[in-house]
């Protein structure tokens, strides 16, 4: 985008090759990023009965669940914590990350009417829908303190790590989100593999059942998936579990900055198309 002093006219052209990601716009257009943030907060709850109740009732009913069918009927070890705070460590980021998926990739559609009449980077609507499940997240969160102190287990030094692991969640979501959202403009039955993918992903991710089931070197191997790294490290860091994620985490940390860059590149290759096709 460029601007000419004299006649104050702006000139928009499309991005050429792989490089021009013009990142500095999303920084231009802050703002934007901020209302779109808060709609997409708005609009989740708008004209639902119990409201933010939802950012716990599902990760809450889902930890119930595998409690009651993983934790005591298939006696599935849970590193030595009570299962239920076991389960639910890893469903408070996990959720925040399949919330930030299903939203991220279907956000450039929703927003159809927006990018068909004005300009402005398009990569701050699946950001802002990422970013708008961090409200869910501390919600959610507040009720694995309550469970800490009911279950008399309290956090050690490591939880000062929770903001990276967090961050390590977000990218995952919305490296994976860029890929989908922008697939997604072009082949509209990619909403209908999302549901699937996240259902595979969360049984791909160690929720349920443990990564210490897993001897070395596989167990790092295992740290591919992003999401196995960001489980593991909130157990290790709210719980102080003994199988410390370790060299998981540096696998784990590569693959989403991998996952991301492919997905920035990808879609900022394909936007200049959005607004013909969608």
């Amino acid at each position: 985008m460029e601007q000419t002093s004299s006649s104050l006219t702006t000139v928009i052209k499309p991005t050429k090759g792989w490089v021009s990601l013009r990142l500095r716009d999303i920084w231009e257009y802050r703002e934007l990023l901020y209302f779109l943030t808060w709609r997409d907060i708005k609009v989740r709850y708008k004209q639902t009965a119990l409201g933010a109740l939802w950012a716990i009732i599902q990760p809450f009913f889902t930890m119930v669940v595998f409690s009651l069918f993983f934790g005591r009927l298939a006696k599935i070890p849970s590193d030595g914590v009570p299962y239920p705070l076991f389960a639910y460590a890893a469903l408070v980021p996990w959720t925040f990350f399949a919330n930030g998926l299903s939203q991220s990739s279907n956000s450039l559609v929703g927003s159809a009417n927006l990018i068909t009449k004005v300009y402005f980077p398009r990569l701050i609507i699946p950001v802002s829908s990422v970013i708008s499940g961090l409200i869910d997240f501390a919600i959610a969160f507040t009720v694995f303190i309550g469970m800490a102190i009911y279950y008399g287990i309290y956090p050690t030094m490591s939880v000062i790590l929770l903001p990276f692991l967090l961050l390590l969640g977000l990218i995952t979501a919305l490296g994976a989100g860029l890929w989908l959202s922008a697939l997604n403009v072009k082949f509209r039955d990619v909403r209908y593999i999302i549901p699937f993918l996240t259902q595979f992903w969360l049984f791909a991710t160690p929720i349920a059942y443990p990564s210490s089931l897993l001897s070395e070197p596989w167990r790092t191997i295992y740290g591919i998936n992003p999401m196995v790294g960001v489980v593991e490290g909130f157990r290790w860091a709210l719980l102080g579990t003994e199988t410390a994620p370790g060299a998981m985490i540096f696998v784990s940390s590569l693959a989403a900055m991998g996952l991301l860059i492919s997905g920035v590149f990808y879609f900022k290759r394909v936007e200049k198309y959005f607004a013909d096709i969608i």
